[in-house]
């Protein structure tokens, strides 16, 4: 829960430096299992998509910064998080990106990223 905390709360809107492959993952993760959470109140209650539609606005500066840091950490511009507007396949290698190893030490983007411990 850490890492969710430090991407949503300490940097929410940093698109400079570089995040580490478990940062970005564990702040997937969590956002997941949050927005089906909400979906399933959602369906119990009858309310529609209102609480997930607020959680995915709420949440959607700090997921594109945390992309952004990610493909920082891979040695790619942040600009390449603009190949999610192409459908299908463009998302599906907006994955493969994200999911590749960083770079070790420093690169154009900083210094490597500090591992959060949980």
């Amino acid at each position: 829960m850490d890492w969710y905390k430090e991407v949503v709360l300490n940097k929410y809107a940093e698109f400079a430096g570089r995040a580490h492959r478990a940062e970005y993952w564990n702040f997937f993760l969590v956002n997941v299992v949050i927005y089906l959470a909400l979906t399933a109140v959602e369906g119990l209650v009858g309310i529609g998509g209102a609480l997930s539609g607020l959680y995915g606005l709420a949440v959607l500066v700090p997921g594109i910064a945390a992309a952004v840091r990610r493909l920082h950490d891979t040695g790619r511009s942040g600009w390449w998080v603009l190949l999610a507007l192409v459908p299908v396949l463009g998302t599906l290698a907006l994955l493969v990106l994200l999911a590749l190893e960083g770079e070790p030490g420093a690169n154009a983007y900083g210094d490597g990223p500090a591992q959060l411990t949980t």
